[in-house]
């Protein structure tokens, strides 16, 4: 798959200024007693608090290393499962994880044309579930090579149709450079609000961004949503995504179990999670219904369908361990996107 990547111009392009690398693994309750932050949310840690984490986790945690990062998982997740061209812009170190990376994302089909190597670590991220499938995630960002706002160039973004982007205040100067370029060449831009802690901490920042009309689609998973209306009265899903879709054309509010919830223009819809009995990890789920929803808008299909598309697909990455979708799990998804009368990719990838 990797060559055809290269001829094709990328439909859809991500942007991940760090390349990172994620190690799942399986943990009991008092194992996240035991680390600093809240569960289920994600807090950035320093390589010593990092290595701790990793040494203390027993070999029976059915422990997997793979490439990471929300926007990485969404932009091969739109290869594999949907055959759907596209590119990632990332900066990975010229260490093991940092080849894992460029394999990993090579080898499933992601054009890699605008990933830049550079002397230094790459980004690592552990990323605990807990029985019930719930992820806590503890990303380490110190010293990692990152990709800066004036390496951005217009080339980077050329033939694209959408940009794809998740909300990190670290990433605040290369992201509004992305917004810039990608708007001049005529692309439309997805934001993941990323975790209730980025919210909670950052909300003003987040709110200029949306509030500067670049936003053109934006995912929010519940507790995100209750982040941002958290000094409103009414902070429920469907007030959450009434709010979003002031500043966005496509407003999605995901609520796990319960489905998702969506806006566009005076349409607003509302759709059950599929698959959820079988889930077994979370990592993933929002980064994959995103694959479908925006495999979705490139397709034109209706907003209900672009949920439901999201929904098959973020249900079949929590049916294993990590944010990439085994093949077994693929053909799950297929056959409940044709139970549905869903549009399949133009190609299924076996």
């Amino acid at each position: 798959m990797g060559d055809e990547a290269e001829a094709e111009a990328p439909l859809v392009v991500g942007l991940q200024p760090s390349a990172m690398v994620d190690t799942i693994a399986l943990v009991d309750s008092s194992f996240l007693d035991g680390i600093p932050g809240e569960r289920g949310g994600s807090i950035p840690v320093g390589i010593e608090e990092l290595d701790y984490i990793l040494s203390e986790l027993k070999e029976d945690s059915g422990q997997k290393t793979i490439a990471g990062g929300s926007v990485a998982n969404t932009i091969r997740g739109l290869r594999t499962s949907f055959a759907i061209p596209a590119a990632i812009i990332a900066a990975y170190g010229d260490d093991r994880q940092g080849n894992l990376f460029l394999k990993n994302m090579s080898f499933n089909g992601v054009n890699i044309s605008c990933l830049r190597k550079k002397k230094g670590h790459t980004a690592q991220c552990v990323c605990l579930v807990d029985h019930s499938g719930n992820r806590t995630m503890r990303p380490c960002l110190s010293n990692a090579v990152k990709v800066q706002a004036h390496e951005l160039v217009r080339d980077d973004f050329k033939g694209s149709k959408w940009l794809v982007l998740r909300y990190a205040i670290l990433n605040l100067e290369v992201i509004q450079a992305a917004i810039s370029l990608a708007k001049q060449e005529g692309l439309l831009v997805s934001l993941d609000l990323a975790s209730f802690e980025m919210v909670r901490k950052f909300r003003a920042p987040l709110l200029k961004l949306l509030e500067s009309g670049n936003i053109d689609l934006c995912f929010a998973n519940e507790d995100e949503a209750t982040e941002l209306l958290r000094d409103e009265h009414n902070a429920d899903p469907v007030a959450a995504v009434e709010f979003l879709a002031k500043y966005c054309k496509w407003a999605v509010v995901t609520l796990g179990h319960n489905g998702c919830i969506a806006k566009h223009g005076k349409q607003m819809v509302r759709v059950p999670a599929i698959g959820e009995a079988k889930a077994i990890d979370a990592t993933g789920a929002g980064d994959l219904f995103a694959s479908g929803f925006l495999y979705g808008m490139v397709k034109g299909l209706s907003l209900e369908e672009c949920c439901k598309v999201g929904a098959c697909s973020g249900g079949s990455v929590t049916r294993s361990l990590g944010g990439e979708v085994t093949l077994e799990n693929r053909q799950w998804m297929y056959k409940q996107m044709q139970i549905r009368d869903l549009r399949m990719p133009d190609v299924i990838c076996k």
